[in-house]
């Protein structure tokens, strides 16, 4: 967690006149901090080369490479739908690569001639013959995960400059048993740079299930849109045997306008089974005395209140490096700040990550804390 004075703010130390008016549009700037990384979350999913174009539903995937025969997405949800268009006449085959997949996923839509999975997480699949095929609407998803059962998930937040020993909690999670993903609530770096989340992917490799994650401040960095060409989108909403999952992009500490109308029909969506909500700065700091909260008590009630209405089961955190367990306008809530970034002092909690079991069928969670340290 730390402080990013906006930069808009620095108007405020000029003089009346030229500056008067500077300071106004820098204050219209200052009130949707987030704006460009929502206008942002809205391009991810969507390529087209001229020949052929690919759209993924929901933004669940970055498109990394479009090329004649050639696909390659990062997942940022299990399930995947992947609309693709042919321009011009198509190749005899097309070679669809996923990274950060789930292990035992499974394409349909179109015949495969050869698939499989390699040990850093990645998935492929050569489909064809093509021959006169002007579209192809695929799946790519675990057998039965459209259907409700009980599962098993992992949260973990706030690695940051710890990169250097983030292996040693991917050892310790890798044998927790039946766990299917790794949910995270941001702050993945320290900067945001290319090289930091470059180095991030990379660290992932020997994880043996996929992260799906959204970003916290520290992501921001110099161009705050850099890590929607990594990881995906900030804000978007999955199912997954039968539990709804939501992260939202808190990391300017407020939701940009553009995010609470995608919220409330996320929740719409939710109605009725599980929801799990997952940001990185939490509304209301549960101590009160580090400013870990969002910037504004009315917007932070706002948001709750939206939460409770629509029977959210529960809520998740990062930012704060430590763990808590509390309730937030009836909803359970945890903080889970443990990848590695500089811990609050005397907590004795040390590096950890979230073990949730999620049961659609009995609605209910159970959520217990795994220590690294």
């Amino acid at each position: 967690m730390s402080a990013r004075i906006p930069r808009c703010w620095l108007g405020s130390l000029g003089v009346l006149g030229f500056w008067g008016a500077a300071l106004g549009l820098c204050t219209q700037a200052c009130l949707r901090p987030s704006e460009e990384r929502a206008r942002q979350d809205q391009e991810v999913g969507s390529a087209d080369d001229g020949r052929m174009s690919v759209e993924v539903e929901g933004g669940h995937a970055v498109v990394r490479e479009l090329d004649t025969g050639y696909v390659s997405l990062w997942a940022s949800a299990p399930r995947l739908r992947i609309d693709v268009r042919f321009l011009r006449p198509p190749p005899d085959e097309l070679l669809l690569s996923i990274y950060n997949c789930m292990p035992e996923a499974q394409l349909s839509g179109v015949p495969v001639l050869q698939s499989g999975r390699d040990a850093a997480g990645v998935c492929w699949f050569r489909l064809g013959p093509l021959a006169g095929a002007a579209a192809l609407g695929l799946r790519v998803e675990p057998p039965d995960s459209e259907r409700g059962s009980p599962f098993r998930f992992a949260v973990m937040s706030d690695v940051q400059e710890a990169i250097d020993g983030v292996q040693d909690i991917y050892d310790v999670l890798n044998l927790e048993p039946d766990v299917d993903f790794l949910l995270g609530a941001g702050d993945l770096t320290q900067r945001g740079t290319a090289e930091q989340l470059e180095r991030f992917q990379q660290e992932l490799q020997s994880l043996k299930i996929p992260y799906y994650t959204t970003l916290g401040n520290h992501e921001l960095g110099e161009t705050p849109t850099l890590y929607h060409r990594y990881f995906g989108r900030g804000s978007q909403s999955f199912a997954y045997k039968g539990v709804r999952f939501s992260l939202i992009d808190s990391a300017s500490a407020t939701l940009d306008p553009i995010v609470f109308g995608w919220l409330d029909d996320w929740l719409t969506l939710g109605a009725g089974q599980l929801h799990v909500v997952a940001m990185h700065i939490p509304p209301l700091d549960p101590i009160g005395v580090r400013n870990g909260a969002f910037a504004s008590r009315n917007e932070a009630a706002k948001l709750l209140a939206r939460l409770a209405a629509a029977g959210v089961d529960l809520t998740l955190y990062g930012h704060i490096h430590s763990y808590y367990h509390f309730d937030n306008a009836g909803i359970p809530a945890f903080i889970s700040g443990g990848g590695g970034a500089i811990p609050e002092k005397f907590d004795n909690i040390g590096r950890h990550f979230l073990i949730v079991d999620a049961d659609p069928l009995a609605q209910r969670f159970e959520v217990r804390v795994v220590r690294v340290d």
